[in-house]
């Protein structure tokens, strides 16, 4: 269902805007690359609880806290960190994309996707990471 799969993006999205206040103690020479995410982060879960709300639904409300993969304490673990939150994201709004034929919903997942995905590319590329992108965002590999 729609309804179900928006609330586990609005997750994901809630976990980023988290993920990104907590890297920004380690990744000031990036501020402006992070502060852009959050950003983007922000009024995508604000389109997202609009959406929800607009269908009759409430949306979720954030955790108190959210739990990385791996623990952040550089600048290297918290680049990880990030790659990791955009791939979640990118799962999550995928998982919009198979759950809709709403073409307004279908159209947001999919920009959110890309963009999430674009932003995974920009944190590996800086992070040193290679391949810097890859073949399908959103997909579990192996």
């Amino acid at each position: 269902m729609s309804v179900e799969s928006v609330q586990t993006a609005l997750g994901t999205e809630h976990a980023a805007l988290w993920t990104y206040g907590m890297v920004s103690a380690f990744l000031g020479d990036q501020a402006a690359a992070v502060a852009e995410g959050a950003n983007l982060h922000r009024a995508r879960r604000d389109t997202t609880e609009r959406w929800l709300r607009d269908h009759g639904s409430t949306p979720n409300p954030p955790a108190a806290a959210y739990l990385p993969p791996t623990p952040v304490s550089d600048g290297p673990s918290a680049l990880a960190a990030l790659v990791a939150v955009e791939q979640d994201t990118c799962a999550a709004w995928r998982g919009v994309l198979e759950r809709t034929d709403d073409p307004g919903l279908r159209t947001s997942a999919l920009e959110a996707l890309t963009t999430a995905a674009v932003r995974a590319t920009r944190w590996r590329r800086t992070a040193g990471t290679t391949p810097a992108s890859i073949t399908m965002p959103g997909v579990a590999s192996g």
